[in-house]
């Protein structure tokens, strides 16, 4: 009898922290990580700078008032120390480390059962090892990406080719992966000194310390490739995504990361007065700085495809792509914006716009995007086919598995990488992105098999989250692994 009761008596919740990085790209999906922990019962508490606090609080607001366990702390900078940028264009090494000692002391005091860390704070690893507190790493890339690029590491493919523009094939992969040196990140072309990891420090090579990774993907997306990340490379990695999915209703998506510079109403007007399938969706996420000369081309191609579109035009480098131009409009053609509202055939977004909310709609029917993993991601989940315009970070690699894996994109012609504050040496032109439209919107038989795929996607996606899915699983595995890490 006793055996009974004692058996019924609920565990005390598992407790979780999440240090999210400074960047968008990062911070929007660490918040959902936590908010997705709390939805299966977890405590979560995100730790945040002073500055990044009311931006966290407002994406949790809904989460409280549901009951669930969810909060952010805010980690007090030591006195006279600068506050880490909180902008969410901000770059992959913004120095975090005035955060250590206050992380250090919070997890000495706390001991939580695990901490989820970016790989972007790269101090951390030592700080919190020390603490004993188990460390979960989050890197914000896909394991098809992750597993390219640790070919790339180990086996140097690209070294002794005659040009940037001869193709070689990344050893190893499921699939044939073939890429040149020109669509590299400079770091795999010329590795720092005394080493050749990329950025993520030990990520990226053997750390007998680290308890796994969490990835923000989902199994039936790239099974091969979780299944290789895992079994050939030995990570241990809970795939828990898409992330995004936890933003059920209007306004949770209308405010995920910063407030829109458009409201939800007008925007959704617009949208509701186009056609199934008939507009494309043209944005290049939240840290690349375009250059005049490649909005230009864009706006030539868009006009001269015919299609309905919604641009997002985001922050514009100057000429030489130091420091940021005027949103001014004064780099687009002579009267589009006028011809484009009169016709209401484009709208056009400056700053910051309810990416879910546009991708999700009936009307939207392809995807411009630069490839980032979360944009990425986010397409897949709403069952849209894109066009890959890759800049920057590891954009190519995810342009790879989009086009030539699962075959659910166009490509626009982006064959350089560039560093995300740098202007491309030779743009994109205008016939190659009219082109590039017209292959993913046309009503041809290749381009509706590509929305077929796309839209399966979209429902494997979905059913991932759920309760019986491979993300709702692992999410529990981790929960159940750490309780067990806990008892011993």
């Amino acid at each position: 009898m006793m055996g009974s009761i004692s058996a019924s008596v609920p565990l005390p919740p598992l407790e979780m922290f999440f240090f999210p990085f400074v960047g968008g790209g990062h911070q929007i999906p660490m918040v959902d990580i936590a908010r997705v922990f709390a939805a299966h019962g977890v405590s979560s508490t995100i730790l945040a700078a002073p500055s990044a606090v009311p931006a966290f609080q407002k994406s949790i607001a809904g989460d409280q008032r549901s009951g669930r366990l969810i909060r952010v702390y805010t980690l007090q900078l030591p006195e006279n120390a600068p506050s880490p940028d909180a902008d969410m264009s901000a770059a992959p090494f913004t120095d975090t480390s005035a955060l250590q000692e206050p992380l250090r002391e919070l997890l000495l005091e706390r001991k939580p059962h695990c901490i989820v860390v970016d790989m972007f704070h790269r101090w951390s690893g030592e700080v919190i090892d020390a603490t004993g507190v188990p460390r979960v790493v989050f890197s914000g890339n896909a394991c098809f990406a992750r597993s390219a690029q640790e070919m790339m590491r180990i086996h140097n493919p690209h070294e002794g080719l005659s040009s940037e523009f001869e193709p070689f094939v990344i050893p190893r992969l499921p699939d044939k992966i073939v890429m040149t040196r020109s669509q590299l990140p400079h770091f795999h072309k010329s590795p720092p000194a005394g080493g050749n990891q990329p950025p993520g420090g030990r990520l990226w090579g053997p750390d007998k310390n680290l308890f796994g990774v969490v990835v923000n993907s989902f199994y039936d997306l790239e099974p091969k490739y979780v299944d290789f990340f895992r079994n050939e490379l030995g990570h241990r990695a809970w795939v828990v995504g898409p992330v995004s999915l936890c933003n059920q209703d209007v306004k949770d998506k209308a405010v995920r990361g910063k407030d829109s510079s458009i409201d939800e109403e007008t925007c959704l007007k617009w949208l509701n007065s186009k056609e199934p399938d008939s507009v494309l969706y043209v944005s290049f996420g939240s840290l690349a700085r375009l250059a005049p000369i490649q909005l230009l081309e864009l706006a030539h191609g868009l006009e001269a495809s015919g299609q309905n579109f919604i641009w997002v035009v985001g922050k514009i480098s100057d000429s030489d792509g130091n420091g940021e131009k005027s949103e001014d409009g004064s780099w687009l053609p002579d009267g589009f914006e006028e011809r484009m509202r009169e016709s209401e055939r484009g709208l056009i977004i400056r700053g910051w716009a309810p990416q879910l909310l546009i991708l999700e709609h009936p009307s939207v029917g392809g995807f411009m995007t630069h490839c980032g993993w979360n944009s990425t991601l986010e397409g897949v989940s709403s069952g849209v086919p894109m066009i890959t315009y890759p800049i920057s970070a590891e954009q190519f690699f995810n342009e790879k598995l989009i086009t030539d894996v699962l075959g659910i994109g166009v490509k626009s012609g982006s064959i350089e990488w560039s560093k995300w504050d740098t202007e491309l040496r030779e743009p994109v032109r205008r016939e190659k992105v009219e082109a590039a439209v017209r292959a993913l919107m046309a009503s041809s038989a290749e381009a509706a098999e590509m929305r077929r795929r796309a839209n399966e996607l979209g429902k494997k996606a979905r059913s991932a989250v759920e309760k019986g899915g491979s993300s709702y699983a692992d999410v529990e595995a981790l929960i159940d692994e750490l309780r067990r890490c806990k008892r011993n």
